[in-house]
């Protein structure tokens, strides 16, 4: 069969290293499948299936430190998981029987309870003879927190099957952001690395597992995991099974490009996902320790987790190049055939190990420098190193109608970690370009706008937000007319068209708090990079939130006094449980402005995932849910604000309301103030591509998003109406949830376009004799940095080929040891 295209180059920095107790793992799974009734018999394998899918080199490759013992367990999980896999797709997925196979996956909860003393029931098919009887051997041997965190991964990564077949009975193919959220959950990368602290002897202690840098480690891995596969997969599932659920197919729907293109992508996605993997590493888990006084041995599990992640990513790649159920380019040669000796990586099929030969770009020898985050200091690695200056990037489809596509080959490694570090701020974007933005949800605006204008001006200056404070340089970041022009409560009109007069003022100073606080962040911490003051006062602000109603302490500054006062008048009505849960909110976009803070230190333009990901906490979003939430008091069941579908209708409104920010924004943020998060950005640096190509590609994300938002709307709230049994008062607070948050979309965009903030105009008169952009380019030109012509609107350092990825070693005294580059060397024009 011919390939639909060219595997492309990976970035695989590890070598792959094979477990000596393979061959014992083999047999072992073999007979365990046997009699779990997986195979003859079962209509959907036999041994000849099993042995040339081979998980066993799979586990042997991925867990290769791993015990005879571990590693037989392991390898049980995962012919399960396949057969589970399979059994679905042959049994549900084929026919489309929803239903069946809902009654199928109810079942399997049953075989995994919390406490392992619990029976079960006796088992009816392979799947649940297989689940118990692992359930049995695995739990007993890990801690409470490990198991309900195992229990839950395995448990989304049986559910969410649901919606691949839902998804197939529509014909209808997910959106990028969708996409990569929902692939976490049945591609089951998560509950891979459960699995490795199992058989690393490395599980995650308590006090930190619930940590962002833990969860990033956790969903950069999976996205790596899953986005591999998916290119090594492609063929079997689009063409022959009809699956819908690939990421280059979700690319070559999304960017109406073709599938070489489409790879490629996707492999760029890869690659910064590993690299962010390799940043949380580096940068978050040092500081985690720190902060959280974890003892030496809780640090040596992290690390050791840490190390059997890399180790699955390095094996699960060798895996997939050898195994026959994917498309390698090497056919029955691909296999194993049980000679590969342990201990050794391998040659692999057609990669001899030399650049520039066929398929170079996954090779591996003694010589070559290894480690994490080493690959760019190997120069004899395919990718690790190419011309001067920027390559041109190919055309990727009549969506973008622009160049945003990887030169053939892909990006190199090197180049993409380092383009995340050279953007040069302050550069002259002119004004932002905005789309058309063609929102359906007609505006609504609150009669009592006028009176709560003034009255949250008033509100400001007795907080003491309206004026510097001689204690904290910087903080003189509004005055009255800036907050008459930014005018917050027009935007609460439009999110709360029905509040009273007082829910209307309460609504605009946390507006207004939040705005004014997202810009005093950067202006008080971010200008001396003061990471451990912006710390301290983020601590401090969780005191002025007490959940017990009791007094809290003496607010010291306008940030505390103005939140100590809309707490008090918000939490008054709010039971203790609600309180929590409000509380949480806003310290969850604390927490993400500290994480802006740490990115804007290190100068570094976020992954894409992981901004976007971030973006809806940094924006306060969970906070307004958060809000509307507590008005629904107990009619509607936890469980349901849980569930799959929910949390795609919020987070699609979400990102909407986030990318119409960015747009608007975009001048003032990266011209004005500097700023690297920014999706326009992102997305420039992402794809290397120039500002009008960058607005494009996020207009259509936006379209996307809001259209899964009216997907889920229409078609998947009434089913999780029928799942739940919710009644007709549940049924109606939901379908006036998803009239809120059509209200919340409705009000941002009004406020966007009528407030005076994002203007040209507007942005000169507030920053004034602040910004000096030409002194700014001078003083960055005298310390060596490179500048780009400042003709145009690009706003993409790479776009026109200025900036030349360095060559060799960087960091301090090192640039003598780098070739001199055309582009390279400061401009002096």
């Amino acid at each position: 069969m011919t390939q639909p295209f060219e595997l492309p180059s990976f970035y695989v920095p590890h070598p792959a290293r094979l477990n000596p107790h393979l061959d014992g793992a083999r047999a072992h799974s073999t007979g365990w499948a046997r009699e779990m009734g997986m195979l003859e018999g079962s209509g959907v394998w036999d041994q000849a299936d099993l042995e040339a899918h081979d998980y066993g080199l799979l586990c042997a490759y991925t867990h290769p430190d791993a015990s005879a013992e571990a590693l037989a367990l392991v390898t049980d999980w995962y012919v399960w998981v396949f057969f589970f896999d399979d059994h679905f797709l042959d049994m549900f997925k084929r026919t489309n029987d929803r239903e069946a196979g809902k009654a199928h996956l109810d079942r399997l909860p049953l075989f995994m309870p919390a406490d392992p003393a619990t029976p079960m029931p006796e088992p009816e098919n392979p799947v649940e003879a297989g689940l118990a009887d692992l359930w049995r051997r695995t739990v007993p041997v890990m801690g409470e927190d490990w198991r309900i965190r195992f229990a839950e991964s395995t448990r989304n990564l049986l559910n969410e099957s649901l919606w691949e077949l839902a998804n197939i009975d529509a014909g209808r193919v997910a959106n990028p952001v969708e996409y990569i959220e929902m692939r976490r959950k049945v591609g089951g990368a998560p509950w891979s690395a459960q699995l490795v602290e199992y058989a690393a002897g490395a599980e995650v202690p308590k006090e930190v597992s619930g940590s962002r840098a833990l969860r990033v480690l956790m969903d950069a891995f999976s996205d790596g995991v899953h986005l591999r596969n998916d290119i090594f997969s492609y063929q079997r599932e689009v063409e022959d099974e009809g699956e819908l659920s690939n990421g280059i197919l979700v690319l070559e729907r999304f960017l109406e490009c073709g599938t070489q293109e489409a790879a490629e992508a996707v492999n760029d996605l890869l690659t910064s996902r590993l690299q962010q993997f390799e940043n949380t590493v580096f940068t978050e888990l040092p500081v985690l320790f720190a902060e959280t006084g974890l003892d030496a041995e809780g640090r040596a599990r992290v690390m050791a987790y840490v190390k059997g992640l890399q180790d699955w990513q390095a094996g699960g790649h060798e895996w997939h190049m050898r195994s026959s159920r994917y498309m390698n380019g090497a056919g029955e040669s691909g296999s194993s055939g049980g000679e590969v000796a342990p201990g050794a990586g391998g040659a692999l099929p057609g990669l001899p190990g030399l650049p520039g030969s066929p398929g170079a770009g996954n090779w591996w020898d003694q010589y070559a420098i290894g480690g994490i985050g080493t690959s760019a200091l190997d120069i004899l690695r395919s990718g690790a190193v190419g011309a001067a200056g920027v390559a041109a990037p190919a055309a990727v489809g009549a969506a973008v109608g622009a160049a945003v596509g990887a030169a053939k080959g892909g990006v190199r490694p090197a180049e993409r970690r380092a383009r995340s570090y050279r953007h040069v701020p302050f550069q002259p974007v002119g004004p932002s370009l905005l789309p058309e933005f063609e929102l359906p949800f007609t505006l609504s605006l609150s009669p009592h706008l006028d009176g709560a204008r003034e009255r949250v001006v008033e509100w400001a200056e007795r907080m003491g937000m309206l004026e510097a404070d001689p204690a904290v340089p910087g903080s003189g970041v509004w005055d009255a007319e800036s907050m008459r022009d930014y005018d917050l409560p027009l935007c609460a009109a439009g999110l709360h068209p029905d509040a009273t007069a007082e829910q209307l003022d309460i609504g605009s100073a946390w507006l207004a708090w939040g705005t004014w606080a997202d810009d005093y962040y950067p202006a008080v911490f971010g200008r001396t990079r003061d990471l451990a003051g912006a710390k301290a006062a983020t601590a401090r602000l969780s005191l002025f939130m007490p959940v017990d109603g009791g007094p809290g302490p003496e607010p010291a500054n306008a940030l505390e006094r103005g939140l100590a006062d809309i707490w008090g008048r918000t939490a008054a009505p709010m039971d203790v449980e609600s309180r929590e849960r409000f509380r949480t909110a806003v310290e969850v976009m604390l927490a993400a402005w500290i994480w802006e803070l740490s990115n804007a230190i290190q100068h570094r333009i976020p992954d894409p995932v992981d901004y976007l990901e971030m973006r809806r906490s940094t924006f306060g979003s969970e906070l307004t849910t958060s809000l509307c939430r507590i008005g629904h008091g107990k009619t509607v069941p936890e469980a349901v604000y849980d569930h799959g579908s929910m949390r795609a209708l919020e987070n699609s409104a979400m990102d909407y309301a986030c990318m119409m920010n960015d747009l608007f924004s975009y001048q003032k943020e990266v011209e004005y103030e500097g700023e690297l998060h920014n999706v326009v950005l992102v997305v420039q640096s992402f794809f290397n591509c120039d500002y009008p190509s960058a607005v494009r590609i996020v207009d259509d994300l936006m379209h996307s998003r809001l259209a899964q938002f009216q997907h889920v709307a229409r078609n998947e709230f009434p089913v999780m109406y029928q799942d739940f049994g919710l009644d007709q008062a549940a049924r109606e607070m939901l379908d006036g949830y998803v009239k809120e948050l059509e209200n919340w979309l409705a009000g941002i965009l009004n406020w966007h376009e009528d407030c005076r903030r994002y203007g040209e105009a507007d942005l000169e008169r507030h920053f004034g004799a602040e910004r000096n952009l030409v002194a700014a380019t001078a003083a960055r030109r005298a310390a060596g940095v490179s500048v780009p012509s400042t003709s145009g609107a690009s706003g993409a350092a790479g776009a026109s080929g200025a900036f030349a990825v360095p060559l060799g070693p960087t960091g301090l005294g090192t640039a003598s040891l780098r070739p001199p580059l055309s582009g390279a060397a400061p401009t002096t024009r």
